[in-house]
């Protein structure tokens, strides 16, 4: 079961980043990353009922308390996130977001050093996903202003040259590999099960958090038609979750699951392609698919 497992998670989460994508790219709403959190809050809030009541998952403040840095990290990062959706291409954004592995990659070896066993390939990858970042950067920068609006005018969404374009991603893709990071040292003392629905709460709360700053301070009104494709991106980011959990839970197959798993990044350029009708630059491509290596390699050799 476990490659399956891994293509529903793969699915989900190219699923979540596309909803996720048409949810809050309006410039026009500056609250849209909130109310994708306060989304995002909700269902995650759901699920961890269902895991604690139903299938009688252990949860407690000490439990929460401990991994609350680690969801810290990530909430930060996936706000932060949806934040930038709003600045750039989702083919752009996702396969830098999805270089947080190259990044961990980095902290292990600084921290720990180059093992013996570990193979020249994963130095390659590492390599290869900070080249490809840093291409996408010049690329951004450099392109032509009369080029860039000709090639948008298929997704009738045109996005300026600017330099938080690139930042915003780069910064998700720090904070969600110091979560990972972290994440990989909490659970040594918690256990997996507890540790997702701790974060789920504390996602809830921050939502809750949102929800009153959103809906009772600057007194915002939810459409439904703009808020359907967010609750559907929530929903499709909870199952990638809950299916990541399980396609690792198969220790044996580690190493085929990750790749798949990671891969996800080119299923959001594909449908950003067929869907957004996002059209990019050959340069650009040529960069994306640098990353996308990377991130596979890193995915199979498992760092």
């Amino acid at each position: 079961m476990w490659f399956w497992f891994s293509v529903i998670a793969l699915l989900a989460w190219s699923g979540s980043d596309l909803f996720s994508k048409i949810g809050c790219q309006d410039a026009k709403d500056k609250y849209s990353h909130l109310k994708m959190v306060m989304a995002v809050g909700l269902v995650m809030g759901l699920h961890a009922a269902f895991e604690v009541f139903v299938k009688g998952v252990e949860i407690s403040w000490q439990i929460i308390w401990t991994y609350l840095p680690v969801s810290a990290l990530y909430i930060l990062s996936m706000a932060i996130g949806y934040l930038g959706l709003r600045y750039i291409e989702l083919s752009i954004s996702s396969p830098i977001c999805n270089s947080s592995g190259a990044i961990v990659a980095v902290m292990t070896l600084a921290t720990v050093g180059i093992g013996e066993d570990l193979p020249p390939v994963a130095l390659v990858a590492v390599a290869l996903v900070c080249i490809g970042v840093i291409g996408l950067g010049f690329v951004e920068a450099r392109e032509d202003e009369d080029l860039r609006r000709a090639r948008q005018d298929a997704s009738n969404h045109h996005y300026a040259k600017s330099a938080v374009a690139i930042i915003i991603p780069v910064i998700y893709c720090l904070l969600d590999a110091f979560g990972t990071y972290a994440d990989s040292r909490v659970l040594e003392t918690l256990d997996e099960e507890s540790a997702n629905v701790a974060y789920q709460l504390t996602f809830l709360l921050v939502g809750i958090v949102c929800a009153v700053y959103v809906l009772g301070i600057k007194k915002q009104k939810l459409v439904a038609r703009e808020e359907a494709p967010k609750y559907t991106g929530a929903i499709f980011e909870t199952i990638g979750q809950f299916f990541y959990i399980f396609a690792l839970a198969d220790t044996e197959h580690v190493a085929f699951s990750a790749p798949i798993i990671s891969s996800y990044c080119v299923a959001s350029v594909i449908w950003s392609r067929i869907f957004l009708k996002e059209k990019l630059s050959p340069k650009h491509y040529a960069a994306i698919a640098t990353v996308i290596a990377g991130v596979i390699i890193l995915g199979i050799l498992d760092i």
